[in-house]
């Protein structure tokens, strides 16, 4: 075993049984070399022990396609409707949910319902056996069925900690004499410490923040003062948001924290739905319908905006990736979800993507959807960061729309100290604060609206690329020119 790598215990719980048999013989023809045949027990033995062990067996997720999804009553809250009042966009068949019949019939013939679409109508199930999907193809409601997911469907409540669930996070650090501490220069660079000066600091915009997790953000004290409207968790429903992986609590960090002295946010006063989407076992399409999900539930709760530092274009299994052909917002899954939903009003702003030195080498999805906000990364210096995904999107559009510092950012670990951090993960939430802020001084304005706004105030407006965009744009800028428009 140790020749091979393996411990038997990552030999019982990681391989199948036909896997694990492969591995007997090879260790059986190595041992009945250097062992006598009376020894050879010992590897029978072997034998025993792992075609008596339990293999944990993957499930098989497919994507369902409906072609008729039913008339159940929509189910908005009293805010999403109002938002759409607001903005004067109807209410249509896309606002109603996947009829419990429908659903129901998918579970009779022996699938488990993992996730779904009202918007795109589709189902994610899963099953143990691939084959069992050919049960569904002659089913009256199916139109389609696609691939999206192998694994473990993991239905545990908790996860195991290894920190003091009492213990409250208090940064380390020590204070500046900069109320914005050690993130000053991430808001300064976009002027957003002058919006915030005129008393502008995203009170009453409702934000969604989707992620990978957010651990400890309950605990952290530069989040003492967050106005947490909900959490929700769709890879593991069962679970806390602040349990498990935390690259949501560093993306947060840059909107909400609060710790004079050490870090201030660009958002402190909006109020957040944390919700968490991205599954790190592993890299499958299914993803794309759990984040579609969580827009879906933030447009629900009546959401103003979304930020989202998450993109795809590999998966685990080759056959499933995209190609740069795909990058024009109609056709990846999430791509489409995040297109309905800035059309149901919200405002998003999503990262490029860190892809500018890989194989990929271009955003990714879904920031090449129509009429979101996508936003890369620059350095210090204000020059593009060797990371940041460049555009254009595969019709020809500018990508990314704009920029924010990417390189060196300020960020909140779920220790509660500070570190340093590089990505358009963070530039993203950066921008997105001050869009709140925004948003806030200029009630009036629709999404649409607020993101030309942006755009004309970009430092290469006139002459924008593939590289920055439109560039960095000036916030400040904006709400003295519409003020003094009287608007």
């Amino acid at each position: 075993l140790i020749s091979l790598g393996l411990s038997p215990k990552k030999v019982t719980e990681a391989y199948s049984f036909s896997e694990a048999n492969r591995i007997f013989v090879i260790i059986k023809n190595r041992l009945s070399i250097i062992m006598s045949k009376s020894s050879y027990l010992i590897s029978l033995l072997f034998l025993f022990i792992i075609t008596g062990t339990s293999f944990a067996e993957d499930s098989y997720g497919f994507r369902i396609y409906l072609n008729n999804k039913g008339n159940e009553a929509i189910q908005l809250s009293p805010q999403a409707i109002e938002r759409r009042k607001r903005l004067s966009i109807p209410l249509d068949d896309m606002d109603r949910p996947i009829a419990s019949q429908c659903l129901d019939s998918l579970e009779k013939k022996g699938f488990q319902i993992i996730v779904s679409s009202r918007w795109l109508s589709t189902v994610v199930v899963a099953t143990n056996d691939s084959a069992n999907i050919e049960r569904l193809q002659h089913l009256s409601i199916v139109d389609s069925i696609k691939w999206v997911w192998k694994g473990e469907i993991d239905q545990s409540s908790t996860i195991e900690k290894s920190w003091d669930s009492d213990q409250h996070l208090k940064p380390s650090d020590n204070p500046l004499r900069s109320p914005y501490g050690y993130a000053e220069e991430q808001i300064k660079m976009l002027k957003g410490d002058r919006l915030h000066k005129a008393g502008f600091k995203g009170k009453g915009v409702v934000i969604a923040v989707i992620d990978d997790g957010f651990r400890n953000a309950d605990r952290i004290t530069a989040f003492d003062s967050l106005q947490l409207m909900g959490t929700r968790n769709f890879v593991f429903p069962q679970r806390s948001v602040f349990e498990g992986d935390d690259h949501g609590t560093k993306v947060l960090s840059c909107l909400a924290a609060y710790e004079p002295g050490v870090m201030i946010g660009t958002a402190p006063e909006a109020s957040y739905w944390l919700i968490k989407s991205e599954d790190n076992r592993s890299e499958f399409p299914i993803e794309e319908d759990y984040w579609t999900a969580a827009a879906e539930f933030a447009d629900s709760v009546g959401v103003d905006m979304i930020t989202t530092s998450l993109g795809y274009s590999f998966f685990d299994e080759n056959t499933m990736n995209y190609s740069h052909n795909a990058l024009d917002g109609q056709t990846a899954h999430i791509s489409k979800a995040a297109e309905i939903a800035a059309e149901k009003g919200i405002l998003i702003f999503c990262s490029a993507g860190n892809e500018g030195t890989s194989r990929w080498g271009r955003i990714t999805f879904p920031a090449d959807a129509k009429d979101i906000l996508t936003i890369g990364a620059i350095t210090t210096k204000k020059e593009k960061s060797v990371f940041s995904s460049p555009g254009y999107s595969a019709d020809g559009r500018i990508k990314p729309d704009l920029v924010a510092l990417g390189s060196g950012c300020c960020v909140i670990e779920p220790t509660g100290n500070l570190r340093y951090a590089n990505g358009t993960s963070f530039s993203t939430p950066i921008l997105a604060g001050l869009g709140a802020c925004l948003w806030q001084a200029l009630p009036w304005l629709s999404p649409n609206e607020l993101i030309e706004l942006l755009r004309q105030s970009g430092s290469q407006y006139k002459h924008p690329d593939e590289q920055l965009g439109y560039g960095l744009p000036n916030i400040y800028k904006i709400y003295k020119k519409e003020r003094k428009n009287g608007k």
